[in-house]
């Protein structure tokens, strides 16, 4: 699939999606050569141009993950914008601040790819039966009635889908230990749509033994 700036183009369509919108992992890889023990501190950083929707889904991701007993933090509160772009050693810079600030993970979201589909929603007809007498008694009475009452014709409506990718790299060696590719169909708001998404994903993570949630002491 094409990658496309984060979000970039999913801002401009919430106003104008009527569906609910839902999110859903459609699939997951974790590296066989992620280490046993899950990640504890974590590195938040969506890949956008747009600073609104990066924020937006970096504090709703660490939200989350702090929610559930996980440390994390969003990426632009130790790494200044433009850093990665700098060609003096941008990058490196970047992966050094990570490292030192003691992160062992680093969570990447970015969008892959954004797709209509169009279906067609089937009309229904309902029954309501009435007493007799006034307009039930002539056609054109019962009919002028009560006809656009029971038909609803079906339509055609376009849903708005979108893929997005989310990584875990290890902030020591930089490889990839675990990859999720989701799908979000008629997102209506910013806000919502980055509060389930974050929880979906987390849940991924925590099932595919990534991240852990911290074990309660038991009371004596």
């Amino acid at each position: 699939m094409k990658k496309l700036s984060f979000l970039a183009s999913l801002a401009l369509v919430f106003a104008l999606a009527s569906c609910s919108p839902s999110t859903k992992i459609i699939g997951s890889w974790a590296s066989p050569e992620k280490p046993a023990k899950p990640y504890e501190n974590l590195l938040v950083t969506a890949l956008s141009s747009n600073l609104v929707n990066r924020q937006a889904f970096e504090e709703e991701m660490t939200a989350t993950l702090n929610e559930d007993g996980i440390k994390a933090a969003s990426s632009l509160t130790i790494i200044p914008l433009g850093t990665a772009a700098d060609k003096e050693g941008g990058m490196a810079k970047a992966v050094k601040m990570v490292q030192d600030a003691g992160y062992d993970g680093i969570l990447t979201v970015a969008l892959l790819d954004q797709t209509s589909e169009t279906r067609y929603v089937q009309g229904t007809s309902n029954y309501a039966p009435m007493g007799y007498g006034g307009y039930y008694g002539r056609f054109g009475g019962y009919y002028g009635y009560y006809g656009a009452m029971t038909y609803d014709p079906g339509y055609y409506t376009t849903d708005k889908l979108y893929y997005i990718e989310v990584n875990m790299y290890d902030a020591k060696t930089e490889g990839l230990v675990w990859s999720s590719q989701s799908e979000t169909t008629n997102p209506s708001n910013l806000e919502a749509f980055s509060h389930t998404f974050a929880g979906v994903v987390v849940d991924q993570m925590i099932k595919d033994g990534v991240i852990a949630l911290p074990v309660k002491p038991s009371k004596k």
